[in-house]
């Protein structure tokens, strides 16, 4: 009988090609889910009462300092909020509410309200089979860069401090969002200085380079990023995303601020959203 011991199966390494092709794969995924960025197909701002473009019912503001709209509906328009038939009117909830609502139309129709900055609400509405899902080919990248994998250091700015971000759609005006630390680091020769704002748990780097309206997405992309225990940050462009206003026209995207605009081409990370034959889809 022998006694020798089988060899060791211990899996082998995931390399950073294996871990981009996996994430990739879930982009793809993500992006076509009846939520996903090519679901959304309307964002309106509700000021007074009002139609919604795709949707039945009245739409009207609430009390200042309520969370919401108001709808008016006939049952026969067949909008339930919250699991609730709507007959006459019904709140509907925020997502800054503590039970933000959800509102269904029909089996692939659905929408939630979002909450604006100078107290308004607009209505959302995600359509789980929109035309864009529908010629959705692919979203085209970059191959593998190790050269865009770069370590960083983060210092932490106590308590933060805010930077005005503008967005796709709001006429040259800012956004004051916290930015909690600077992102510094020396690349062939060149000094950068970058700001990223909290976004949940993550930081979210909102970026342009050489490459937009030429390679991928004139607007920028987006890189999220977490400081490491000793005070490094990893930055790998490979996992540079595009922004959702490059999925539906129905997103308002933030701008890159002027510390965050490299000259220079990062050929890493996605590049623009394909149709099924190959072309643009956005």
């Amino acid at each position: 009988m022998s006694n020798a011991t089988a060899p060791s199966t211990s899996p082998s390494p995931v390399s950073a090609q294996d871990r981009l092709a996996i994430f990739r794969e879930r982009r793809n995924t993500s992006v076509v889910q009846p939520t996903g960025s090519l679901a959304l197909v309307t964002t309106q701002w509700v000021d007074s009462e009002q139609t919604i473009w795709g949707v039945p019912g009245v739409w009207a503001p609430l009390p200042v300092g309520q969370s919401g709209l108001r709808v008016t509906a006939a049952a026969s328009d067949n909008i339930v909020v919250d699991g609730v038939l709507v007959d006459g009117e019904a709140t509907v909830a925020g997502k800054d509410a503590e039970t933000p609502s959800k509102i269904d139309f029909s089996d692939t129709l659905s929408g939630f309200v979002i909450a604006g900055e100078d107290g308004m609400y607009a209505l959302r509405v995600w359509d789980a089979n929109s035309e864009a899902i529908q010629n959705f080919g692919g979203i085209d990248a970059f191959p593998y860069n190790p050269e865009w994998v770069i370590t960083a250091s983060f210092t932490e700015i106590p308590g933060g401090t805010t930077v005005g971000f503008e967005h796709l759609k709001d006429d040259g005006k800012t956004r004051e969002l916290t930015v909690p630390g600077q992102i510094t680091f020396t690349k062939d020769g060149i000094d950068y200085n970058l700001a990223a704002f909290k976004s949940g748990r993550a930081l979210q780097l909102v970026f342009a380079d050489a490459t937009n309206g030429d390679s991928t997405y004139s607007v920028g992309r987006f890189l999220f990023v977490a400081p490491n225990p000793d005070g490094s940050i990893t930055l790998d462009f490979n996992h540079a995303v595009l922004p959702p206003c490059g999925f539906s026209y129905a997103f308002n995207c933030p701008m890159p601020p002027k510390q965050n605009r490299f000259t220079v081409p990062i050929e890493a990370g996605e590049k623009n959203v394909l149709a099924k034959d190959g072309t643009l889809l956005h």
